[in-house]
C-alpha cells in the first residue's frame, strides 16, 4: 500500500460533490487531480435555465462543518421555515417545517456554493483543478482516464479513480459495459423548466421565508428565494400530452394557461413567455447502481452512483454525506482503499436507495396532497406529537432534513412510529366506544327503575 502522500487520485467532475471530495482528500494528504468538462464556473457565464439554487439542510451542513466551511457558505443563505401553498383562488396556506417553527432549510445559490468549494479545494495542498478537461474514456485494467482538453487527448494514470461526474458518468458507463456494475435508470414521465420572479421595487415579490408551492394535482410549480431578491421558479409538468411541457407553444397559450392555473404568479413574472419558450426542459430520473466500486481502485460518488429526484431537497445533501462516509471509512481502515471502498458502498448504498424512494413519495405529496385538509390535519397531528413527545417522536421530514439519522433508519423509524400511533388511535377509539356502551347501559338501567 502506497503512502498517502504518494497516492495519486483522479476525481472526475468538479461539481458540488467533486469539489467537496477534493477538499476532504487533500486534507488527508493525497495528491488529487480534478478534471471538469466545463470551463471554470467561477468565471464562465451561467447556462440559461439551469438550477441556480438548492435546499441545503443538516446533512450538507454537517459535511461543511467538518472542513470549517459552513460559516462561509451560510453567509448569503436564505432560511425557509416552511412551505407556502398557493391555491388557484389566490389563497395562501403556510406549513411550518417543524413543530416549534424554528427549523429551516436553506436556499443556497448552487453556483456560489460550487465556487466556494472550488476555492477551498484550490487552496488545499496537493489538489489541482483542471477545467475544460473532459474525461471521455476510462480503462479499468490500467486504471487510466482519457482526458480531452480542447481537442488534445491524453491518458492520465491514477492509483484511485473516483467518479463524481453525475447522472451521465463516463466512468460508471464504462464499468457497466464491462459487466462490473449493474445500472437501472428510472426515467420519469415528467420534466422540469425554470422560470423567474424578479425583485419587485427592490425587494422580494413573495415571502422569502418560505418555499412556495403551487400544487395542481398532476403538476406543480415551486419557487425558492435567491440572495438578489429574485425567486427561481421550477415547473414540474408531464413532458407531453394535455397540460404537458410541449403543449404550450404560442405566447397566448402560455399566458392563458398560467393565468388559469397560476393567476397570482403571472403579474410577478414579466419574462414568463420568454423564459418558457427558450429555457431548456430538464429530465428527471433515478439511477440505481450496484456495486459502487470495482477492485478497490475505482468508486462512484454522488449522482454518479445514485442520482435521485429533487423533491426532498436531498440531492446535494446526500452526495455530501457520501463524502463524509468515505472519509470516515478511510480513517477506520488506515487509508487502505481495498477495504475502504467496499465498506463505503456497504454503508451508503441502502441509504441512497431509501432516500430515492422517499424523494419519489415526496413528489406525490407536494404535487397532490399538500393542499388537502386531510394532509394538513395529519401534519398538525405530527407536530402535536413532536411537542408532546420531544425527542421520542420525529416526523419523517424532520428526520430527513434536520438530523443525520441514516436514511434507511428514517424509513424504519417512521414506520414504527406510524404503527404505534395507529395502535394508540385504535386503543382510544375502542376505549371511547367501551365508555359509550357502558354509559348507555347505565342509562338504560336507570330508566328501567
Amino acid at each position: 500500500m502506497k503512502p498517502v502522500d504518494q497516492t495519486r487520485i483522479v476525481v472526475a467532475g468538479a461539481g458540488l460533490v467533486g469539489s467537496l471530495l477534493a477538499c476532504y482528500l487533500g486534507r488527508r494528504g493525497y495528491v488529487v487531480d480534478v478534471y471538469e468538462r466545463r470551463p471554470d464556473p467561477r468565471t464562465a457565464e451561467v447556462e440559461r435555465g439551469r438550477s441556480i439554487n438548492l435546499a441545503l439542510s443538516e446533512r450538507g451542513l454537517d459535511a461543511l462543518r467538518r472542513i470549517e466551511l459552513v460559516d462561509t457558505v451560510m453567509a448569503p443563505a436564505l432560511p425557509m421555515h416552511g412551505r407556502m401553498m398557493h391555491g388557484v383562488d389566490g389563497s395562501l396556506t403556510f406549513q411550518s417545517y417543524s413543530a416549534a417553527g424554528d427549523r429551516a432549510i436553506n436556499s443556497i445559490s448552487r453556483g456560489a456554493l460550487n465556487a466556494t468549494l472550488l476555492d477551498a479545494a484550490e487552496a488545499t495542498p496537493g489538489v489541482s483543478l483542471h477545467f475544460s478537461s473532459r474525461i471521455d474514456a476510462y480503462d479499468l485494467a490500467a486504471n487510466t482516464v482519457t482526458v480531452d482538453q480542447d481537442g488534445d487527448r491524453a491518458e492520465v494514470a491514477a492509483d484511485i479513480v473516483l467518479a463524481s461526474d453525475g447522472f451521465g458518468s463516463v466512468v460508471r458507463q464504462t464499468l457497466e459495459s464491462l459487466g462490473r456494475v449493474s445500472v437501472v435508470t428510472d426515467m420519469e414521465d415528467y420534466g422540469y423548466k425554470e422560470l423567474t420572479i424578479p425583485p419587485r421595487d427592490g425587494d422580494f415579490a413573495l415571502d422569502a421565508d418560505a418555499l412556495h408551492i403551487w400544487p395542481r394535482g398532476a403538476s406543480m410549480m415551486i419557487a425558492l428565494p435567491n440572495p438578489d431578491r429574485s425567486f427561481t421558479c421550477t415547473l414540474f409538468w408531464p413532458k407531453s400530452g394535455s397540460g404537458g411541457l410541449d403543449s404550450l407553444t404560442t405566447p397566448d397559450e402560455i399566458l392563458g394557461h398560467f393565468t388559469t392555473d397560476y393567476p397570482d404568479a403571472v403579474p410577478l413574472m414579466p419574462t414568463l413567455v420568454d423564459d418558457y419558450q427558450f429555457n431548456p426542459v430538464g429530465l428527471l430520473a433515478t439511477v440505481h447502481s450496484d456495486p459502487w466500486q470495482a477492485d478497490g481502485k475505482v468508486g462512484l460518488v454522488g449522482d454518479a452512483a445514485h442520482a435521485i429526484l429533487p423533491f426532498f431537497g436531498q440531492g446535494a445533501n446526500c452526495g455530501f454525506e457520501d463524502v463524509v462516509e468515505l472519509d470516515r471509512c478511510l480513517s477506520e481502515v488506515g487509508d487502505d482503499w481495498n477495504l475502504a471502498l467496499p465498506m463505503y458502498q456497504e454503508r451508503r448504498r441502502h441509504n441512497a436507495e431509501a432516500i430515492a424512494q422517499l424523494a419519489k413519495e415526496n413528489f406525490v405529496e407536494m404535487r397532490d396532497k399538500v393542499g388537502s385538509r386531510t394532509f394538513l390535519m395529519a401534519r398538525k397531528l405530527e407536530h402535536g406529537l413532536e411537542r408532546v413527545l420531544p425527542g421520542r417522536y420525529l416526523s419523517r421530514y424532520e428526520m430527513v432534513s434536520f438530523t443525520t439519522i441514516p436514511y434507511a433508519d428514517v424509513v424504519d423509524r417512521s414506520r414504527r412510529q406510524q404503527r404505534a400511533v395507529g395502535a394508540a388511535a385504535i386503543g382510544i377509539v375502542v376505549g371511547v366506544a367501551a365508555l359509550t356502551v357502558a354509559a348507555v347501559r347505565r342509562a338504560a338501567r336507570a330508566n328501567a327503575r
